[in-house]
């Protein structure tokens, strides 16, 4: 995210102009320390100090896009919906809903993948990609091992978005392409039929850092070099414990003791200053030049990114304990967008022609 040069349909701006602000997390994995710092934090703090409207979802059926297991849709499911409450979010202030729990988001996909120019989907990044992995073999169809589901996703996304009229989506650089789309199939729709969609904007924040896995790559659970959020159900091992082990385990140079290092090229250090102040990034980077033992560098960062994960662990204990309090929370949020839903998706038929001939009494 070093890159500063923005779009013209991408914002950061902070006006105080209204607006609804979706944001999708997809559940084929246990959040982690990554998650946490580039999503999670972020997306919950500019809410609570903000009053524009949120929707939040659970993005179930862009899961099963890849992922095959159903135990892993199914417990990442209820892990990453626990851990979003236990980290602040708040049900009674957003929308957080389950995709699968609004019908209406894939007939609205339905309806959009029918005027929608298949050339748009040609251009898709993952599919481009999928594809330039088969012709670098021989005697393999470029489209092998692609999905419908792989292909047309975007236009599932995109029905995510306009559904709701969302103004502004968070999202990553890398998927600034696909809100792209959402405003091209928007724009096609209301051209050919009726203007009942917003053109939404990305909003791309450049200063959220990107962590560094335990091995030196960027934190990804692609990778398996990931730090635990909240840790991996094992009745043998804490939570808190299983965070220390792995963070013990960040791969460091051969300096010893004493030695002065560099902070700016320590994943431990980066790590820190995703979770300290600058008075405390200052220090350690003092203490790193006064050659502090990768030993104690790790403890301490251990102990910064504990004492604000803890507050957290008791309230995703008791929710991944109790899926009924989650069904509940999500179940209630269902409610709240399907009563958006409904009315868009009624605009949406009407306006290609599918509506009652005649009213019944």
């Amino acid at each position: 995210m070093s890159n500063n040069s923005t779009p013209d349909n991408q914002t950061s701006d902070t006006s105080t102009e209204a607006k609804r602000i979706l944001t999708g997390i997809k559940p084929t994995g246990i959040p982690h320390l990554g998650n946490y710092v580039g999503a999670i934090r972020p997306a919950i703090e500019s809410i609570q100090n903000s009053d524009h409207e949120a929707f939040f979802f659970l993005a179930d059926y862009h899961g099963i896009i890849g992922c095959y297991d159903p135990a892993i849709i199914h417990e990442s499911t209820r892990a990453i919906a626990a851990t979003w409450i236990a980290c602040g979010l708040d049900p009674e202030r957003v929308t957080f809903y389950r995709q699968s729990d609004v019908p209406e988001i894939p007939e609205l996909a339905w309806i959009l993948n029918c005027s929608c120019a298949k050339g748009l989907m040609n251009r898709a990044h993952a599919y481009k990609a999928a594809v330039d992995i088969n012709t670098e073999k021989a005697d393999v169809d470029p489209d092998q091992g692609v999905t419908m589901g792989l292909f047309g996703y975007p236009v599932l996304m995109a029905a995510d978005i306009l559904m709701f009229n969302a103004t502004h989506v968070p999202v990553g650089r890398d998927q600034v392409q696909h809100i792209e789309m959402a405003r091209d199939i928007a724009g096609t729709f209301n051209h050919r039929y009726k203007s009942l969609f917003t053109l939404p904007s990305a909003v791309v924040d450049n200063d959220i850092p990107l962590l560094t896995g335990l091995d030196g790559r960027k934190m990804s659970k692609s990778y398996s070099n990931t730090i635990p959020l909240f840790g991996e159900p094992n009745p043998q091992v804490s939570p808190e414990k299983q965070m220390h082990k792995a963070i013990m385990k960040i791969v460091t140079n051969s300096q010893l003791p004493d030695e002065p290092k560099d902070p700016d090229d320590s994943a431990i250090f980066e790590i820190y200053k995703a979770f300290a102040t600058p008075e405390e990034i200052a220090d350690m980077r003092a203490r790193y030049a006064a050659g502090i033992g990768w030993g104690d560098a790790k403890q301490a960062l251990f102990d910064k990114i504990n004492d604000e994960i803890a507050p957290f662990r008791a309230r995703y204990e008791e929710l991944m304990a109790n899926p009924k309090e989650l069904e509940e929370i999500l179940q209630m949020g269902a409610n709240k967008a399907r009563r958006h839903s409904r009315k868009q998706l009624d605009k949406a038929r009407r306006a290609i022609g599918i509506r009652p001939l005649a009213k019944l009494k």
